[in-house]
């Protein structure tokens, strides 16, 4: 499982959320009492709260602008 730090670029993947297919910007890392972390992801228009980071992945880069 990939962890994710405050400030990483993400894309949400939750059919159930209306940022669903959005990139934003984790803002707060929690961990749950079992361990694991949830995440607290910021887009333009809201947040989301609670989030795990299965349903998280990392967006790309600005350095791959040029598509090959």
């Amino acid at each position: 499982m990939t962890e994710f730090e405050k400030d990483d670029s993400v894309v949400l993947h939750d059919e159930h959320s209306e940022f669903d297919g959005e990139t934003g910007t984790v803002t707060q890392v929690m961990e749950t009492m079992f361990g694991d972390a949830t995440y607290t992801i910021s887009f333009e228009e809201g947040q989301e709260q609670g989030v795990p980071a299965d349903a998280l992945e990392a967006a790309e880069g600005d350095a791959d602008d040029g598509e090959e």
